[in-house]
């Protein structure tokens, strides 16, 4: 088949879109977990505390949490290509501050920016799939979409690790800036936000269709109590397992379980694998069974037990084979997140599917802004004394008590499925109405 005839093809075409889309999304899970794996550069670089260290990786967490609103109003009017387009750029932007910062608070600033940029890409991918993919399809693409964006996740551990010790954390920070600028420009050359925009016939055809309102969307979907459980199981789940695999993690196995960082960051690539396995299970096996809420209480539930093992079998002292195994359940467990964003989008009206999914998707961000330091901050108050070549050291009793924080979290997750409301895998909203 010609390149021309492919391109004339809306099956080929909307791979081709979700595939740049997908790219960015790469860049949006690398910088969510990069900063743990340099902690103890970051930490000597710029001589901070691990409250600050934890303030520097949740700055991200603080700007995505922000923008999830403006970012599913922006995604809902600008469309995904502009949205994702200057996102994107604006990512790039702020990992090149970070890189060349010579002190903490231009730090600070240059997460800040990469946080508002990345924080427009998923929502804007949401749309794209409500349009260019079925209803039938959207569990399924969006699993598909985690499991590639976990990628990005995957490359900001073991081999963010080799990188850094290559080339050093401040270049390797640059490098990955100017990688985001020219999927930015990709975006803007390739992606379309719906197949009409190709010429193509559309995929959804959209009943009564009307311009979307900012004021009455928002009061819609805010107003909507159907809404707000999404919000709490995707913070409770997502919020614990990224603060714990992005900023916690390897610290936690170098001080607990005393083994190199390279060594350390293998465990949170087993968790970052399990997620993305997870992602790609439980869309299908939701689109399949036509159910959302029993797979979502299911992943929730087993993600709570893998916490208490973690927190209160053997802590400090079970056998890394065990461990690795722990580590991946926690992370394919997590995974069952994925759901929120449709239990969200079919309980409201279709063409809110921006506003509803971000309104869902701060909680997750909002739950991981406040983890993180929080967690760094107990680490403090229970500090034994302990300094490594400049760095604190933690005992796994103070791990314990500060990870409680991610346990209390999974247990809200839990608790929020149980007012998840049954779709069936497609939109109900015309019915709740009635």
């Amino acid at each position: 088949m010609s390149n021309k005839s492919r391109n004339d093809s809306p099956t080929y075409y909307r791979w081709l879109v979700w595939g740049i889309l997908a790219l960015a999304y790469v860049i949006v899970f690398f910088h969510r977990v990069a900063a743990g794996v340099v902690r103890q550069e970051l930490i000597q670089g710029f001589n901070i505390t691990d409250v600050e260290f934890g303030n520097l990786g949740a700055m991200y967490f603080y700007a995505y949490t922000i923008m999830q609103i403006p970012s599913g109003i922006f995604a809902d009017t600008l469309g995904a290509r502009k949205t994702v387009t200057v996102g994107t750029l604006l990512a790039g932007v702020g990992s090149i501050i970070f890189g060349i910062a010579p002190t903490i608070g231009l730090a600070y600033i240059g997460r800040l920016v990469v946080g508002l940029g990345v924080s427009v890409v998923f929502i804007s991918i949401l749309k794209v799939l409500s349009q260019w993919f079925s209803e039938e399809e959207f569990g399924r693409m969006s699993g598909l979409t985690s499991f590639v964006g976990n990628g990005g996740a995957l490359l900001a551990q073991f081999p963010l690790v080799v990188l850094v010790s290559i080339i050093g954390w401040r270049l390797s920070f640059g490098v990955i800036g100017v990688i985001s600028v020219l999927i930015a420009v990709l975006t803007y050359i390739i992606v379309r936000n719906k197949p009409e925009e190709k010429g193509f016939e559309p995929v959804v055809i959209e009943q009564n269709k009307r311009d979307i309102d900012l004021k009455e969307s928002i009061k819609i979907v805010f107003s909507n109590p159907r809404t707000w459980p999404g919000f709490f199981v995707f913070g409770g789940m997502f919020g614990s397992v990224i603060a714990f695999m992005g900023t916690w993690g390897v610290p936690y196995m170098i001080h607990v379980y005393d083994i190199s960082k390279a060594k350390a960051s293998t465990f949170t690539m087993t968790m970052t694998i399990g997620i993305m396995i997870g992602s790609l299970i439980v869309g299908f096996v939701s689109d399949k069974m036509g159910k959302r809420k029993l797979p979502f209480f299911i992943f929730s539930v087993v993600y709570l037990f893998t916490w208490i093992v973690l927190l209160y079998i053997n802590p400090g002292n079970m056998p890394f084979t065990l461990l690795y195994i722990l580590f991946f359940l926690i992370g394919f467990s997590a995974s069952g997140f994925v759901l929120s964003w449709a239990s969200a989008k079919e309980v409201n009206p279709r063409e809110y599917a921006g506003i509803s999914t971000g309104t869902v998707n701060m909680g997750g961000f909002l739950f991981a802004a406040l983890i993180q330091p929080l967690i760094g901050y107990i680490l403090n108050k229970t500090w034994t004394g302990k300094v490594v070549e400049g760095v604190k050291i933690y005992s796994v009793q103070s791990y314990n008590t500060a990870l409680l924080v991610c346990l209390v979290a999974a247990v809200i997750g839990v608790v929020g499925v149980l007012f998840v409301k049954e779709t069936n895998c497609r939109n109900i909203y015309e019915e709740l109405k009635k």
